[in-house]
């Protein structure tokens, strides 16, 4: 059947035409199109006759696994044909594509494989990023790579980005590529702000606008909600109080039948509430949503690289979230949209999401980077670079999994760059394979990467879930979360050529596979036990008290959060200590710990923060000592030091010649610089150093004075003195500010007498600022110009010192009487 899409009716056919036109004349093309315009139904297959792909396949890139499938379903649906013919997909262990496919819609790792696979993508004319907007992690990473490959091995190649909101002038810059506009035609949808919500009443308080929205209006309801439990609570609610009408949660982790029941129209004529993720919010197609009710949130995995952690946080959506789930309500029609939050609240949200590859766990990243060849990720394409913190610690822990060595990938790396999971699982099936334990680690690997598939009661013992799988596979137990599971191991098993195992496990195998994945997370109970472990990262983290592990000495933890302090281990297992014999490392321990006595130094056996054992350690690398201290001033801050008032006049003078006197190179002295270049400076003074009081010790304005050059020594006396002798004979301190201000000279006015000219500093292009006090040191006036003040203040001022210091000598003439250190008394 040959295809018209002309007669879809659909917005982006106003666009094919150009569309044509610009992809015959340029190799990368941005379009941009609002939710329901067409772009992923109608485009790619108005692509698949023109003349510039030559027989070759189009793939297109989908960022979830059930959009994939629904848009191959509604693609071939259009050709008159089942998926695999013409049209198919692929995703994670799940494929339906033939010899006669020529559109392939595939999730974005699928595209990174291929391309490392093949480099120049032989056989591939076009690669369409449907949903760009979204940024998931792999998209940013498959057009860093596409984008490379077009410009070293096939500049013939196409590269489309479709997008329905983006930040478009941002993009068209990064890739020096033309875009193309769609306006849609979307229905109006009027939009209610319900007010203020509350996150911890989310179930009942959306029930309620659901049910307001079920008696007010007709149609469908879509409506979002953070996550699955959230969904599952709202469901019983809602079930509850609406038997009429089908409910169907929708979430990634549903199964795919339950998935595509709820996108499409009841079989049954009923009428439907999905309650949805933000699965829901562009990729896929749902017939007869009229009304949309949104909670406002969505969750999202964050991971922190200072604890190697991720976690999942409840935020607030984006005002771009924001329109689109609206606009789900007015794809066939006028539609209704419920807020559930204020108008005010609306004004404030952020623009745009924040990119996945931000706040996301980078392992995988650098493992493709590794395997790419790149050893700098800055040459690449990106849209929004990958923070530095988060490659560093992903390319620590390949290290520690073996897989890269100075960078580069290694054999290792290799093999697990060919499994289809996170590095640490593919590291701990790969090792499982030497201890006839693969069996085993497939189904670790399966109950990892899903929902645990037991309620929370159950207790942390991952065990407890094997075994609940092996009941499951033979015919024991009933579960439906655990048939998913099942697959997945079995997938694996197949991967690896591995039967399955229904037998009873050993926990302390489960816990050396584990400790193989997660090395880091090797907890040993700490003293008094209490339910707490210090994991080999350094953080502490606690089962329950009651719970079965809570008394174990070591555990291989595969899951806890990230909160600070004392983190919630969620998914364990027991550790034989035996095992551990190969990752107890001997090290020379030369530290610094304030709260403890300041240096120590030990010979311990460690796996990583878990110290075995200690002794202490007569000869040691004074480099090492030096370099320990510098680290703890760093970090701990100036007041490991005697930063006193003499070293902040010291800093303060330098820092106003720094203004002053553009002719010499005054170093940065301020208190973070100094502390952040103290080894360069006080490592000579820390070979003796023992305790924090001997830090004290350290006369820190000598020290500094002395790093000065001898030049800058000399200069920094004569330009900006530490005191000025005035006429009494007195040599009287200058206090310098931080900005460069003029300096303050306090002196009794009786010792200024006879001095017409104000003092100066810096060559005399400074004058000082004069603060003249009274004979009891209180001031009684501020001047830079001593001239002016002798004609036209002095005598005022008079009248009051001797009114209030009547023994005192207050001449007529201040010029030309004699200067006083101490007290003339007035002549009686």
């Amino acid at each position: 059947m040959k295809f018209n899409p002309y007669t879809s009716n659909l917005p982006v056919t106003d666009i094919i035409e150009e569309l044509k036109t610009k992809l015959k004349n340029t190799n990368t093309l941005i379009v941009n199109a609002p939710p329901g315009a067409g772009k992923s139904t109608i485009l790619p297959l108005v692509l698949l006759e023109e003349s510039w792909l030559k027989g070759q396949k189009i793939i297109m890139l989908e960022p979830r696994r059930l959009a994939a499938r629904s848009i191959a379903t509604r693609l071939a649906d259009l050709l008159g044909e089942k998926v695999g013919s013409r049209v198919g997909y692929r995703i994670r262990f799940d494929n339906c594509v033939s010899a006669a496919t020529q559109l392939e819609v595939v999730t974005e790792g699928i595209l990174t494989r291929m391309l490392q696979s093949d480099n120049a993508l032989e056989g591939i004319g076009m690669i369409i990023f449907d949903e760009f907007h979204e940024r998931s992690l792999f998209a940013d990473v498959a057009l860093a790579l596409s984008r490379e490959a077009q410009q070293i091995l096939r500049p013939d190649l196409r590269i489309m980005i479709m997008s329905a909101t983006l930040n478009m002038p941002k993009l068209k810059q990064l890739l020096n590529a033309p875009a193309l506009v769609s306006e849609g035609r979307q229905y109006p949808v009027e939009i209610y702000y319900e007010g203020e919500n509350d996150l911890k009443l989310l179930p009942e308080l959306t029930s309620r606008i659901v049910s307001k929205a079920v008696k007010n209006h007709d149609g469908d309801i879509l409506v979002f909600l953070p996550g699955e439990a959230e969904i599952k609570n709202t469901e019983v609610i809602l079930r509850s109080k609406h038997k009429e009408i089908a409910i169907h949660p929708l979430y990634g982790q549903l199964p795919p039948q339950k998935q595509f029941a709820a996108i499409m129209p009841s079989r049954e004529g009923r009428r439907k509430i999905i309650l949805a993720t933000s699965i829901a919010e562009t990729s896929l197609t749902i017939e007869g949503v009229k009304v949309v009710v949104d909670c406002g949130f969505s969750r999202t995995l964050k991971f922190n690289a200072n604890t190697g952690l991720s976690r999942f946080e409840t935020v607030e959506i984006t005002l771009d979230s924001a329109d689109q789930r609206a606009g789900r309500a007015g794809r066939l029609g006028p539609g209704i949209c419920y807020r559930m939050w204020t108008k005010a609240t609306h004004n404030r949200l952020n623009k745009h999401r924040t990119p996945e590859i931000e706040e996301a766990d980078l392992a995988s990243l650098a493992l493709e980077m590794a395997k790419w060849g790149v050893n700098d990720i800055n040459k690449l394409t990106w849209l929004t670079l990958p923070p530095k913190g988060h490659v560093l610690q992903a390319n620590e822990l390949l290290e520690q999994l073996d897989a890269i060595e100075e960078g580069r990938i290694t054999e290792h790396g290799k093999a697990i760059h060919s499994l289809p999971c996170h590095p640490r699982l593919a590291h701990m099936l790969l090792l499982a394979q030497h201890d006839d334990l693969t069996a085993l680690a497939c189904d670790i690997a399966a109950i990892l990467e899903e929902r645990d598939p037991l309620n929370r009661d159950a207790g942390i013992d991952i065990n407890l879930r094997i075994e609940a799988l092996r009941r499951y596979r033979t015919g024991s137990l009933k579960n439906k979360r655990l048939k998913h599971i099942a697959k997945i191991s079995a997938q694996y098993q197949k991967m690896l050529n591995v039967k399955e195992d229904n037998s009873a496990t050993d926990p302390f195998e489960t816990g050396l596979l584990l400790a193989y994945a997660y090395p880091e997370r090797i907890a040993h109970a700490t003293p008094g036990n209490n339910a707490q472990f210090k994991l080999a990262n350094g953080n502490i983290a606690a089962a329950g008290h009651e719970d079965d592990l809570a008394h174990e000495d070591w555990l291989s933890i595969a899951s806890v959060n990230a909160r600070d302090g004392v983190g919630r281990i969620f998914l364990a297992s027991p550790l034989n200590p035996r095992d551990l014999a190969p990752m107890v490392k001997t090290i020379e321990s030369i530290s610094w710990d304030t709260k403890r006595g300041g240096f120590s130094a030990f010979e311990e056996l460690r796996i990583g923060s878990i110290i075995l054992q200690q002794k202490p350690l007569q000869n040691y690398d004074v480099e090492r000592k030096i370099k320990a201290v510098s680290d703890a001033v760093k970090k701990e801050g100036g007041w490991l030091l005697d930063f006193n008032a003499e070293v902040e006049q010291w800093q303060n003078r330098i820092g106003s010649l720094k203004i002053w006197d553009k002719n010499h190179d005054w170093p940065d002295v301020s208190t973070n610089h100094l502390l952040t270049t103290n080894h360069e400076w006080l490592s000579p003074y820390l070979t003796v150093v023992k305790k924090p009081e001997d830090l004290k010790k350290i006369e820190l304005k000598n020290v500094l004075q002395h790093h000065l050059s001898y030049e800058l020594q000399q200069l920094l006396d004569k330009l900006a003195p530490e005191r000025i002798e005035v006429p009494s004979g007195s040599n009287i301190k200058l206090k310098y500010g931080p900005n460069g201000e003029a300096p303050v000279l306090a002196v009794r006015l009786q010792e200024m007498f006879g001095l017409l000219e104000t003092p100066t500093v810096n060559n005399g292009a400074i004058k000082v600022l004069l603060h003249l006090l009274s004979p009891g040191f209180k001031p009684m006036q501020v001047t830079d110009d001593l001239n002016s003040f002798w004609d036209n203040t002095y005598f005022e001022v008079k009248k009051e010192l001797k009114a209030r210091y009547p023994k005192h000598h207050w001449p007529d003439n201040p010029l030309k009487a004699e200067p006083l250190r101490g007290v003339k008394r007035k002549k009686s």
